[in-house]
């Protein structure tokens, strides 16, 4: 598993596209996948089952994402969705997975869309 740093040495893990599918579709629980891009590029395309919440409003809206459950970020390409992973984690958050290649990648492996 690969993982990227956040403040004071914490780490958050990175999930590869085909791993977030195979969770977000065979599990009986499975964890909630947040879109972190701006309402007009989620419109444009985005993982099958993921519900927005731009980087911006992510802070705004954590009432929107569970703590209780594993929480997959993803935007066009991981870097906002990285971002958002930080501020979640210093809200406490500790169930939180980066998708690494974002939508990009989740294309190129012609993953379902929504």
């Amino acid at each position: 598993m690969d993982w990227l740093f956040g403040g004071s040495g914490s780490r958050i893990p990175a999930i590869s596209v085909q791993d977030a599918w195979e969770r977000l579709s065979k599990e009986q629980d499975p964890p909630v996948l947040v879109d972190v891009r701006e309402t007009w590029e989620f419109g444009r395309g985005h993982a099958r089952g993921a519900r927005n919440i731009p980087l911006g409003q992510v802070m705004q809206r954590l009432k929107e994402i569970p703590k209780d459950r594993d929480v997959l970020l993803i935007c066009q390409s991981g870097n906002r969705s990285g971002n958002a992973a930080h501020a979640l984690m210093q809200a406490g958050y500790t169930r939180i997975f980066n998708v690494s290649g974002g939508t990009n990648a989740w294309r190129l492996h012609h993953l379902p869309l929504g």
